[in-house]
Formats: C-alpha cells, sequence, structure tokens
C-alpha cells in the first residue's frame, strides 16, 4: 500500500532576478517506506533540479484525498469533519472524523468552493474546518489515479457512513470509471418511465 510522504529538499536555486538562493522546499510524493520515498524524490527532481541538491527531511503526511486543478499551482490544505455513528460503542455514540484534502487553487476562497463542490454529492453533513495555505511545491504520485475522483471520495466515505446491509437515504452520483454501485442512482431514463406510468 501506498503511503504519502512529504520530502524536503535543499538545493540552490535561480530567482527571477538571475540571483542565486540556497533554498529549502517541500515536496510530496506517494511511496511504500521511507527508503522508497528518498530514492523516488532523487529520480523524480533529477530532471527538474540543476545541480547538486540534498534530502534533509522525510515525513510521513497524512492526506485522505487530492484535487488537481490545471489553473492555479497554488496548494491548500483542507481539513474536512464529518460525524460517525460508533456502532460498537454504548448507545450509538457520534465519532466525529477529520480528513484532510489537498487542492490547487488560486485563492483560499476558490479552495473552499473547489472543495464544498467536490464533495457536495457525499450523503453525510460534513464541514470544512479549516483552509490554508500549503508550502507543498509540486506532487509525485505513482500513478495518475492516486490523485482521487470524486467518485473514488464518494465511495470511500458512504462505505464509511452506511453499513452494507441499511440502504442509503439518498442518491449517489458516481463519476465516471467510478467504481459506485449502479443500483444506488438513477438514470434519466428511469425517470422518464415513472414519468410515463403515472401520466397513464
Amino acid at each position: 500500500m501506498n503511503n504519502w510522504f512529504t520530502v524536503k529538499v535543499k538545493y540552490t536555486k535561480q530567482l527571477e532576478n538571475g540571483t542565486f538562493k540556497r533554498v529549502s522546499e517541500p515536496y510530496m510524493l506517494a511511496a511504500m517506506t521511507f527508503t522508497d520515498a528518498e530514492a523516488r524524490i532523487y529520480e523524480e527532481l533529477g530532471a527538474l533540479i540543476r545541480g547538486e541538491f540534498t534530502v534533509v527531511g522525510i515525513a510521513r503526511t497524512d492526506v485522505h484525498d487530492i484535487f488537481a486543478y490545471d489553473d492555479a499551482e497554488t496548494w491548500y490544505k483542507c481539513k474536512v469533519t464529518y460525524d460517525k455513528v460508533d456502532d460498537e460503542g454504548e448507545g450509538d455514540k457520534k465519532k466525529t472524523i477529520s480528513q484532510n484534502y489537498l487542492v490547487t487553487a488560486p485563492n483560499v476562497k476558490e479552495a473552499y468552493i473547489r472543495v464544498q463542490e467536490s464533495l457536495s454529492t457525499l450523503m453525510i453533513d460534513f464541514k470544512i474546518t479549516i483552509v490554508a495555505t500549503s508550502p507543498i511545491v509540486e506532487i509525485f504520485p505513482y500513478h495518475e489515479d492516486d490523485v482521487a475522483t470524486i467518485g473514488k471520495v464518494i465511495t470511500e466515505i458512504v462505505s464509511e457512513i452506511v453499513p452494507e446491509n441499511d440502504e442509503p437515504k439518498g442518491l449517489v452520483f458516481s463519476a465516471s470509471g467510478s467504481d459506485v454501485n449502479d443500483d444506488l442512482v438513477e438514470t434519466e431514463s428511469d425517470l422518464i418511465d415513472e414519468l410515463k406510468d403515472e401520466d397513464e
């Protein structure tokens, strides 16, 4: 299973005015272990950074999903919370779950809107409690699908909230290519057939 790691790299960077400055920049990548993360960062940055660079820190990073947009390069970290009923406890106590998301956006407001829209089809009430600029320069997934589609997010969270034997209290709309159960989705043709039956 892949995990996300933040790797801080130190190197000499040429600034826009032509001068050189020694900088430390964090990059995030998917890896299996700390050793794998270090090997991958040398592989990924070898062609991007001129001259020598050194890895000065590696830390495991808790990120549930990543939403990348082409119109922005700044990453924002968003904390999302929602309540989950603890069936194992006494009296069905609610447990607050916190998850971190990363999204590219031109500003804080747009980052908030994008995360809210990305999770808007969930059948649960959630709150975006924190939106903050992330220092992450770039993200290197193992595969393109490591940066999750909305359908994948819906499937994972709904499976946590709705037990297998219970029917959901709403509709789940799957994104193309997602593994959401088609039985939970009403198609346009289904709705048209229902309207025809009512008219007859």
